[in-house]
């Protein structure tokens, strides 16, 4: 059995051998922080929207553009699907310049919209 020691001048020690990478191992956790809808879903492809489902991981990236100077991107498997909308999004940017690391999933998709889709997400802190 592997067990952790302290020696004298505050360096862990393994006492019975091993790794203390088999020991200690990476915790984090998603903090929900907020839900919204993913805005600007006109100007991504309907087969991009059609291979989204519920409970899809979603990457939330900082964007400065023409339109919003703290735009955050939502991205699906590296093709951008929308963004989190302008009255939502200055809290989501602040993070993210921060080194923060959010995520989102899928909640609910409603596609009853003609060419559009209404796409519900939930946004996560990483906390580590």
């Amino acid at each position: 059995m592997n067990e952790i020691a302290l020696q004298g001048d505050g360096a862990l020690i393994m006492s019975s051998g091993g790794d203390l990478s088999e020991l200690i191992k990476p915790l984090s956790r998603e903090i929900h922080l907020f839900d919204t809808f993913i805005a600007g879903t006109a100007n991504t492809g309907r087969e991009l929207i059609d291979r989204l489902n519920t409970g899809d991981k979603l990457d939330l990236r900082s964007e400065r553009n023409k339109f919003e100077e703290n735009a955050v991107a939502v991205y699906s498997e590296g093709n951008k699907v929308g963004y989190i909308p302008e009255k939502d999004v200055i809290i989501f940017s602040r993070l993210l310049d921060a080194g923060k690391a959010l995520t989102a999933k899928v909640s609910d998709i409603d596609r009853s919209y003609n060419n559009l889709a209404k796409i519900k997400i939930s946004i996560f802190l990483i906390d580590f």
